[in-house]
């Protein structure tokens, strides 16, 4: 799709990747595991990152506060960063038009 309107993919993120129970941090692959590995492989893309299911990320979307400031040391928390890091690596390494 986004080759038709010539937008450019700088990667792919795992969104969902596996639940963190909060009574014993064990995590559960609700949705299976390395779709977003193969997804980035199939497509040539490097793989950014892969975030958590954790409701705490929707109460704090609802709450207007970013879970990556809400709860930076939380696994969705940490995870979004390190997306937003290689993202931010990513765009100062491409070369202005």
């Amino acid at each position: 799709m986004f080759e038709r309107v010539n937008t450019s993919v700088l990667g792919i993120v795992e969104n969902m990747s596996a639940f963190m129970c909060p009574h014993c941090d064990e995590e559960i692959e609700v949705f299976g595991s390395g779709g977003g590995e193969r997804l980035a492989e199939e497509m040539e893309l490097p793989l950014l990152g892969r975030v958590p299911l954790d409701p705490a990320v929707r109460l704090a979307g609802d709450e207007g506060a970013p879970t990556v400031l809400s709860a930076p040391d939380s696994g969705a928390g940490r995870a979004l960063q390190e997306v937003a890091d290689r993202v931010a690596e990513m765009v100062a390494l491409e070369p202005t038009v």
